[in-house]
């Protein structure tokens, strides 16, 4: 790890930060969801615990792999598990012991402190889509990402009302050397956003790296002292857990950060066919990855992740929006919820190549699916495209707009006396309408949810203004938000800091493209 902040100040900002943020223009946030609707629950009491005694059953008698990872299996070994070469059998109930230290929720700061998020109990955070090389936008349609993009990204995203997260690699930028990308992305996250953000995962030094920039944006004392980073750290189903990945969980761990340990599962191929035995191979995998993280240090906060589609028997796709999906990401909430831990799950997941009905549909039903299973922390909530492949920008903003249903559902029937409304009904009685009545007059501008991009013009209106589907009204829109970002102010020293210390990282290592 990089020692050029070794000794940094703890610094408030002075003047400058102050003068910087009376004058900075601010876009309006939706704070992050507080569910007042109760949680499907798929499964009873019977199902969990044989799901579970299954999943303790694979830990100690099939084991988990940590792979070209020694100091890994040196805990294991102090902790009490049977280490046989690289396999970890791990003996019942010791992995859910060790989880129990895990926080059940935790504050993620932002550098504005009116983004932060709280991730767990009844709350829902929405982040966006993560992880595409490729893009696609109307007017250039598909083609490789670039850092212009990514930076795009996080401006719509910072942009988006409904968003309260702004996310980790909306996109992979291919034309900036494997080695050296993330700092173009950190630097994109901390400057031209105020949301929360996510950490490099991809290496271990790399996520050492996104530490080191978090202390320069925060101070140094803040972070040790708070969680203000998420990271995506997948486990290579079935039950492998690779040496990159646990080395970067490693270094946030061990530097209060989060991670988001999450089974990367295609059912069918990556794990059983059945949703019951895809459930016990998720629960294994998060158990033995979460308990991992304790043992680096006690208390790191962690979310539990499940990220599970499955696959098409005739082309060997995976597909989205399926009512397997469906149930085992139910079925995960209940599990999670009964260890304790926050859960990721769920996006605008769709196998679609383009913003159109299929792509709708499947999305649909993967948002309100997450919102339905107590999803805690909801990554690829806008943007997701051709199953993962593509963050495209139409649908970024459509899937933008739409999670405001998402927040107005789980807001749930108010039962109070304006919600009982039934001054307009004396007021209406009967044969009457309530367009004017006082109640209508005063609740209008609120009681409904209204998409800021779908038309809900006369057919001649629309006619008349050139018969604009949704992609088309889409595109006019991402280019006005584009058209409209101003940068949220950064103290200048800060900015110059960060300036300095990606140079200086980029400038000491060759470029490398794979």
């Amino acid at each position: 790890m990089s020692d050029t902040g070794a000794g940094r100040r703890v610094r408030g900002g002075g003047g400058a930060t102050r003068r910087a943020e009376r004058t900075a223009v601010s876009f309006e946030t939706a704070k992050f969801i507080e569910r007042n609707i109760p949680n499907f629950e798929i499964l009873n009491e019977e199902a969990l615990q044989i799901i579970e005694w299954n999943a303790e059953t694979v830990l100690e008698e099939i084991g988990v792999n940590f792979v070209e990872n020694p100091a890994a299996l040196q805990r294991w070994r102090d902790a009490g598990a049977d280490v046989k070469g690289e396999r970890v059998h791990i003996p019942r109930g010791l992995a859910r012991k060790l989880c129990s230290t895990a926080p059940r929720s935790f504050t993620q700061h932002a550098r504005n402190p009116l983004r932060n998020v709280d991730i767990g109990g009844r709350n829902l955070v929405l982040a966006p889509v993560y992880g595409p090389p490729f893009v696609r936008d109307a007017d250039g349609g598909r083609r490789y990402a670039t850092i212009e993009d990514f930076r795009n990204f996080v401006k719509l995203g910072y942009m988006s009302k409904w968003l309260h997260h702004s996310g980790g690699t909306v996109c992979e930028p291919t034309d900036i050397a494997v080695n050296k990308r993330h700092l173009d992305m950190l630097h994109a996250h901390m400057t031209l956003s105020d949301k929360p953000f996510m950490g490099s995962v991809t290496a271990p030094e790399r996520a050492a790296d996104s530490v080191a920039m978090a202390k320069i944006l925060f101070g140094d004392a803040f972070v040790d002292q708070h969680t203000v980073m998420t990271s995506l750290i997948n486990i290579n189903s079935p039950m492998t857990f690779d040496g990159i990945m646990m080395g970067a969980l490693e270094v946030y761990a061990q530097a209060n950060q989060a991670a988001i340990v999450s089974p990367f599962i295609v059912g069918g191929a990556m794990a059983p066919v059945t949703v019951a035995g895809t459930l016990t191979q998720v629960l294994a995998e998060v158990l033995a990855g979460v308990s991992y993280s304790q043992l680096v240090r006690a208390g790191a906060p962690v979310i539990a992740g499940a990220f599970v589609t499955s696959i098409d028997m005739n082309s060997g796709a995976p597909t989205f929006g399926t009512p397997e999906a469906a149930h085992i990401t139910y079925g995960t909430g209940q599990l999670v919820r009964r260890l304790g831990l926050p859960y990721r799950s769920a996006g605008a997941f769709c196998g679609s190549k383009l913003p159109d009905a299929q792509a709708a549909y499947e999305s649909a039903n993967s948002l309100n699916m997450g919102l339905l299973a107590g999803v805690n922390f909801m990554l690829h909530a806008c943007g997701w495209l051709e199953g993962g492949l593509v963050s495209s920008y139409e649908k970024f903003v459509m899937d933008a707009d739409q999670l405001g249903t998402l927040h107005h559902l789980a807001q749930g029937i108010h039962m109070d006396t304006n919600g009982q409304a039934m001054d307009a009904l004396r007021e209406v009685g009967p044969g009457g309408h309530f367009l004017g009545c006082e109640h209508t007059q005063s609740n209008f501008k609120t009681a409904f949810w209204r998409s800021d991009l779908f038309d809900y013009k006369p057919f001649e209106t629309w006619a008349e203004e050139g018969s604009r589907d949704t992609q088309t009204l889409a595109a006019e829109r991402v280019k006005k938000m584009l058209g409209d970002y101003v940068q949220p102010a950064l103290d200048e020293g800060k900015q110059e800091e960060l300036d300095a210390y990606v140079a200086t990282r980029k400038a000491a290592m060759p470029d490398m493209f794979v």
